[in-house]
């Protein structure tokens, strides 16, 4: 029996998730490599963090989304799994919302780091 956890996420950007764990200082190797679990047992993974204690954590792509995976026993990170991935997806949703802007010829006129840690962007265009 697998020790395994996957846990859906709304993540579909490998390069937005690659830099939100950036952002947020987590050291991370691309993939596919193998997460380490209980008793030797592996996953496949795009993404993997490894921890201290030899159990990795990871993002792996299910065919719609990035899901994380991990041997929750094992888990070494500072926040709850609930923080990581909250932490994790807002920078992920600033890093789409930054790139999606910038392909329909956006540029960022303002963002705000707000008390609540949310952010606020403004985005303008220019047209002749």
């Amino acid at each position: 029996m697998s020790h395994f956890s996957n846990i859906k996420t709304q993540i579909r950007n490998l390069t937005s998730l690659q830099s939100a764990l950036t952002d947020l200082g987590i050291d991370w190797k691309a993939g596919p490599s193998e997460v380490r679990g209980y008793r030797g047992q592996t996953r496949t993974a795009e993404v993997v963090i490894e921890q201290e204690n030899n159990y990795d954590v990871g993002f792996a792509w299910n065919g719609k989304e990035y899901e994380l995976v991990a041997d929750l026993q094992y888990w070494q990170q500072p926040l709850s799994v609930e923080g990581f991935l909250n932490r994790i997806t807002q920078r992920y949703a600033f890093h789409t919302v930054m790139s999606e802007t910038a392909k329909q010829g956006f540029q960022v006129a303002q963002q705000e780091n707000n008390q609540d840690g949310s952010i606020s962007l403004v985005v303008q265009r220019w047209s002749a």
